[in-house]
């Protein structure tokens, strides 16, 4: 009974830490929002162009996922700035958040939840013509 007690109490302790990772990211739109505005953190949306067009956060710069690697240190060359990756919901930014550390951007941060949290925190976003 008792390890059934600690096991459970364990469980619910490792729930946020596991809910959390299955939204994609940890950085919320508040934190994202001081890191733009305090640390001149760079944006990087890895959706395809069309998406990007459709909405995304001002100043972003889009990087689809297929040519991540290879675009990357082209358009942000400052290594040691904060890198913020953004998608619709976050799990392709996830997917290349590794990529990003590998080529040297020890800052790189997933905004949780994507776009899609971005908006529900009320903040602007930019469409393309």
């Amino acid at each position: 009974m008792l390890i059934t007690v600690a096991l459970t109490s364990g469980g619910m302790l490792l729930w946020p830490l596991v809910a959390q990772g299955m939204k994609g990211g940890s950085l919320t739109a508040n934190g994202a929002v001081l890191l733009i505005n305090r640390e001149k953190a760079v944006v990087v949306d890895v959706s395809e162009a069309e998406e990007f067009a459709t909405g995304h956060l001002g100043l972003a710069k889009n990087i689809p996922v297929a040519v991540f690697e290879e675009k990357l240190p082209q358009l942000v060359k400052n290594k040691t700035l904060p890198l913020i990756l953004v998608c619709p919901t976050g799990a392709r930014a996830n997917r290349v958040l590794a990529t990003a550390k590998k080529l040297g951007y020890e800052q790189a941060q997933v905004l949780a939840g994507g776009l899609a949290a971005w908006k529900e925190a009320n903040l602007p976003i930019e469409k393309t013509a």
